[in-house]
């Protein structure tokens, strides 16, 4: 006979207090035998040999398969270009995460952007005409700087109408 220690907690209201419980077999009981493992039926060994039988393609396996055989060369593409546009796209991310031109560019960029989801008329002849005004201030600035350059890093022989000659 064996007997069991064991700790428990009462309730909610009693859970400071700890007490020991003794349990013994009844003297009435009978005697039980263990169960092996190899007993249970759970750990048993089917009795013959299994076979794995391949069911038949239906209607929607067989054409759901010839779909992913024809899209398979434009999701090819796909990931290619995704691998290849993904360290550009994160390394100009990280480039205005971490300027101020973030906020200059953002807010008007991605108003832009709605205003042209509902207005992609407008948005075509406004994306035109900003390209010929970007491109003419572009060019006014070379120009600008390009003869800022001349006035300022002439050589010293090739003075052209300073103000002392005449």
């Amino acid at each position: 006979m064996f007997k069991v220690i064991q700790r428990s907690v009462g309730p909610a209201s009693l859970s400071l207090l700890t007490f020991k419980v003794y349990a013994a077999p009844k003297k009435d009981s009978p005697p039980k035998n263990s169960v092996k493992v190899d007993e249970l039926s759970l750990y048993s060994v089917p009795e013959g040999q299994s076979k794995y039988v391949e069911e038949a393609r239906s209607q929607l396996e067989e054409s759901i398969s010839q779909l992913r055989h024809y899209c398979e060369p434009y999701t090819t593409w796909c990931q290619e270009t995704y691998s290849q546009t993904k360290p550009k796209m994160q390394s100009l991310v990280q480039w205005g995460l971490g300027s101020k031109i973030k906020k200059l560019v953002y807010p008007p960029g991605f108003m832009g952007l709605a205003a042209s989801l509902y207005y992609p008329q407008q948005a075509i002849v406004f994306a035109q005409v900003s390209g010929e005004r970007l491109y003419d201030w572009g060019l006014r600035g070379y120009i600008v700087i390009e003869d800022l350059w001349k006035e300022n890093f002439q050589k010293p022989g090739n003075v052209k109408n300073s103000p002392g000659t005449k």
